[in-house]
């Protein structure tokens, strides 16, 4: 019965492969010399034309025109064809429209000093409020450090602004009326603000981010420090607060909302609808990517990598969700279909049965499925593997080569996982490094090697099934096989089920730390993580929050495992 199923699901296959091979030789034909209009607020001309000239060179296949308008009312989208890029001036008068959106980069605007200034150690500690910058800008005689940090003397502070209409609506929103920004110096260009601040020691200047970045070096202009905000006012630098450390840290920090949204702004690719031609998703697939390398250029601010690859990751679901029907042929693409659903139901179900044949003989009982609360008694624990504080497990078998994979406690965590990316046979892997990725819908995270060694094999079954690492951990959803170069020292270091589990209480502690301190005080609609009875985490608890909440998980949590 079985070589039956077989047989005929591979005529099935064959038969679709046919169709498939038909319709794309069709969807081919019709896509060449593929053309798009791009329409461009005046702002942002030169990044689009830029965008639009490096990708001519790598797709010269899609014919791209770019249109600038003149004022926000001439700023329109053509139904169902245009592509837009808009600062948020043009974008506010969008709002009302139903349109499709997708940020792109950020317009930052930042305090910055003197890296010499003689407070910088206190300022580092307690930052200083908006409130008390506007105070200052309100009584001119105050305008000294003595009113900013404690036991300071009163030593005249010298404030650089620049002098254009953006930036004073910037910072008259985060400060205060642009009547009293008359009490700073105004300057002509970002430029000469840095070079003002780093004569001054006692200057404070506003400019764009990117005015104080070494492009060469990727890094901030020497003898220049972002001045640290106290957002809350409480006269100190809280931890969540703390993203002045390096400039990775600071652009996550303004991603994830940790920095004052009145001093950053988004730019945005717009649209009449979701991208849906070819030639739409790969020009804004390749600004996410490629095309990110030529906005700090131009004056605004590249996206976060993670961020990038979950904005591509949704749109890729989304060019999927809302693919154009083939009008032409609809009989061979009905018959491509009904084929591949009764391929993919034979594999299904052959895949079904076997997967609960091995889980009843192999994997202990999960208890998963009984619990809505996520406690250390959700966990399952094989006894016999070597658990990892990455939340990583490593077992070797009798041929002296060791299977690796990810521990209960982290796929409880994320909830359903949708897909992988792996390392390839043959790659060397250290112990502490980054050798899986996970990821949800977009969102994703990396996990550090248990032991190190060299891959001789990869779980292939992930590639089409990454959910495995949910109900199988332990058995089926293994991840690699490795030749181990270090087994008997690094073992030393990893624990059995029994004192794991003790770990792991911690790890909770942790994780209910990490919701309180990041997530719940900044987002009010995420209190459901936490349920109300006795304080339990709820099962999946990353499952439903955003990508900026994985990657400060990434940061925050896996990143500084103890």
């Amino acid at each position: 019965m079985k070589n039956k199923i077989l047989f005929i699901t591979s005529v099935l296959l064959l038969f679709s492969i046919s169709l498939f091979s038909s319709e794309k030789a069709g969807r081919s034909n019709s896509s060449s010399g593929d053309s798009l209009t791009v329409i461009s607020s005046p702002d942002l001309y030169p990044l689009a034309l830029k965008w639009v000239s490096e990708f001519s060179a790598v797709a010269p296949e899609i014919k791209i025109s770019v249109l600038k308008a003149s004022g926000t009312e001439d700023f329109k989208l053509n139904a169902g064809s245009d592509l837009g890029f808009v600062s948020r001036e043009y974008f506010s008068t969008l709002n009302n429209e139903s349109i499709w959106k997708e940020v792109v980069g950020r317009d930052v605007y930042v305090p910055i000093l003197n890296s010499g200034n003689p407070f910088m150690e206190e300022i580092r500690l307690q930052g200083i409020s908006a409130d008390e910058l506007s105070r200052i800008f309100a009584i001119p005689d105050a305008m000294n450090w003595g009113s900013l940090v404690d036991n300071a003397r009163d030593i005249p502070v010298t404030f650089y602004l620049l002098n254009n209409k953006t930036s004073k609506a910037e910072l008259s929103e985060f400060l205060a009326p642009e009547s009293s920004l008359k009490t700073g110096t105004l300057v002509e260009s970002g430029k000469e603000i840095v070079a003002a601040i780093q004569k001054d020691i006692y200057g404070i200047g506003f400019c764009k981010l990117t005015d104080i970045l070494d492009l060469e070096n990727q890094q901030i202009t020497d003898n220049i420090s972002l001045l640290p905000i106290d957002r809350n006012g409480n006269g100190k630098i809280d931890y969540n607060e703390n993203i002045y450390e390096s400039l990775n840290a600071f652009s996550r920090g303004v991603w994830i909302g940790k920095y004052p949204k009145a001093l950053y702004s988004s730019i945005y690719t717009v649209a009449s609808s979701k991208p849906s031609k070819e030639s739409e998703v790969a020009f804004v697939k390749w600004v996410l990517t490629e095309g990110q390398q030529f906005i700090t250029p131009n004056g605004y601010c590249d996206l976060a990598l993670n961020e990038r690859q979950s904005k591509v990751d949704e749109l890729i679901v989304s060019k999927v969700d809302i693919a154009t029907p083939i009008k032409d042929n609809a009989n061979l693409k009905w018959a491509l279909l009904i084929a591949a659903a009764i391929v993919l139901g034979g594999f299904l179900v052959d895949g079904m049965l076997r997967s609960l044949r091995n889980k009843k003989a192999v994997e202990p009982v999960s208890e998963s499925a009984a619990h809505s609360v996520f406690n250390i008694n959700s966990v399952s624990l094989l006894n016999g593997l070597y658990f990892d504080k990455s939340h990583t497990w490593a077992f070797m078998e009798k041929d002296g080569f060791v299977k690796i994979g990810i521990d209960d406690f982290m796929q409880h965590v994320t909830g359903r996982i949708t897909q992988v990316k792996m390392k390839s046979p043959g790659d060397k892997i250290f112990k502490g490094e980054p050798i899986l990725t996970i990821i949800q819908k977009g969102k994703q995270l990396s996990l550090n090697a248990p032991v190190s060694g060299v891959i001789r094999e990869q779980n292939q079954a992930l590639s089409t099934n990454a959910a495995l690492l949910n109900s199988s951990p332990y058995s089926e959803g293994w991840i690699y096989v490795i030749e181990p170069s270090n087994w008997v020292k690094e073992i030393q270091f990893l624990s059995m089920a029994d004192k794991y589990k003790n770990w792991l209480n911690n790890e909770f502690a942790r994780l209910k730390d990490f919701l309180s301190n990041i997530v719940l005080p900044a987002k009010a609609n995420y209190a459901y993580v936490v349920l109300q009875d006795g304080g339990e985490l709820s099962d999946q608890v990353l499952s439903d929050l955003g990508p900026e909440v994985w990657a400060e998980f990434q940061t925050n949590f896996i990143d500084n495992s103890k």
